[in-house]
């Protein structure tokens, strides 16, 4: 049998090294979107929430090769994407609870966080609406001159949106380094999405001369590579990207969504197009002792709980306050 060299083992080290930081990455999101859905149900979390459980590859991924002053735009489903870039989770959970500990002192609520000095430029309840946000963003990085990139995550849904078409000809006229992050789930709100789009993203990308990889989202470490390797070239050549990724919506449009326009088989089948469940069972084979991502399961649920008591504890917002950034005087 055949020893692998140093260098080679080095390597397959780094990459299980790698694949593990993902792992956690992942089951953070997961559990967390988990906590949040129980919270909902229960009437402790305010408003709509749309949860990304079955797509947390692709921000985990992505974040993995950004800095705290490249920026993000986030969707709707935009907890993983906020997680991922590094926002702080009792913060996170408390502004989902509306609390004035929250982020955004408890006033923007799931699909409106936001935190500057991660690079978090806010989720958005506009489809597409993010997508100027970062192409701006772009602009701005561009000028001045760090290196730095821009992130707009969108989901195929948006696809048709005029402003998705519209920055990616300015990102293209104006050499911008964004990277348009399409997390195509198959659904546009409660329709499929080729009953709302008869084009195809890489002919899109194609048509402005923009750089389109592909990557499949159930593969975290898949994901990784080519994210990585897109931003490597935009850090360098300033321009912009698409990367499309094949994910899975395991909820509905939003939570409590009965999903009764999905065929049950095809519902059914969704346990195994799980990225997190791919990601272990890879760790495994790799050799990583069960019982230690068991540890980890417990680690995070206990970080999560911590987060949640300490919201439960904190004040609502004083209702003066809020209205005195909204009113003139």
């Amino acid at each position: 049998m055949s020893k692998k060299s140093p260098a080679a083992a080095a390597g397959s080290a780094k990459t299980d090294d790698t694949l593990l930081a993902c792992y956690r990455a992942m089951l953070r999101i997961r559990k967390v979107e988990q906590r949040l859905s129980k919270l909902f149900a229960d009437k402790e979390v305010p408003g709509f929430i749309h949860l990304s459980i079955g797509q947390e590859s692709v921000p985990v991924a992505i974040s993995r090769h950004l800095r705290d002053s490249d920026t993000i735009a986030a969707t709707h489903r935009g907890h993983g994407q906020a997680l991922a870039k590094g926002i702080d989770l009792h913060g996170f959970v408390a502004e989902m609870m509306g609390r004035e500990s929250g982020i955004c002192r408890g006033r923007g609520g799931s699909m409106h966080i936001a935190e500057a000095k991660v690079g978090m430029l806010g989720a958005n309840g506009i489809v597409g609406g993010g997508m100027s946000i970062a192409t701006g963003s772009a602009l701005a990085h561009k000028l001045s001159g760090k290196g730095d990139i821009a992130v707009c995550y969108f989901g195929d849904g948006a696809l048709a949106e005029g402003i998705f078409h519209e920055c990616l000809n300015l990102a293209a006229l104006w050499s911008l380094p964004v990277l348009f992050a399409c997390e195509n789930n198959g659904w546009g709100e409660f329709s499929r999405t080729d009953r709302q789009f008869c084009g195809k993203l890489a002919q899109l990308a194609g048509a402005f001369d923009v750089t389109y990889r592909f990557a499949n989202g159930l593969d975290v470490a898949d994901v990784t590579q080519v994210a990585g390797e897109l931003i490597d070239v935009m850090r360098v050549d300033r321009r912009p990207a698409v990367l499309e990724c094949k994910v899975e919506r395991f909820h509905g449009h939003f939570e409590g969504d009965p999903q009764k326009y999905r065929d049950p088989a095809e519902l059914a089948a969704l346990a195994d197009k799980d990225p997190l469940a791919h990601a272990r069972l890879a760790l495994e084979r790799a050799g990583v002792d069960p019982a230690s991502l068991d540890a980890l399961d417990a680690e995070l649920t206990r970080e999560i709980e911590a987060a949640v008591d300490a919201a439960r504890a904190a004040p609502q917002p004083d209702f003066a306050s809020a209205r005195a950034d909204v009113y003139a005087h």
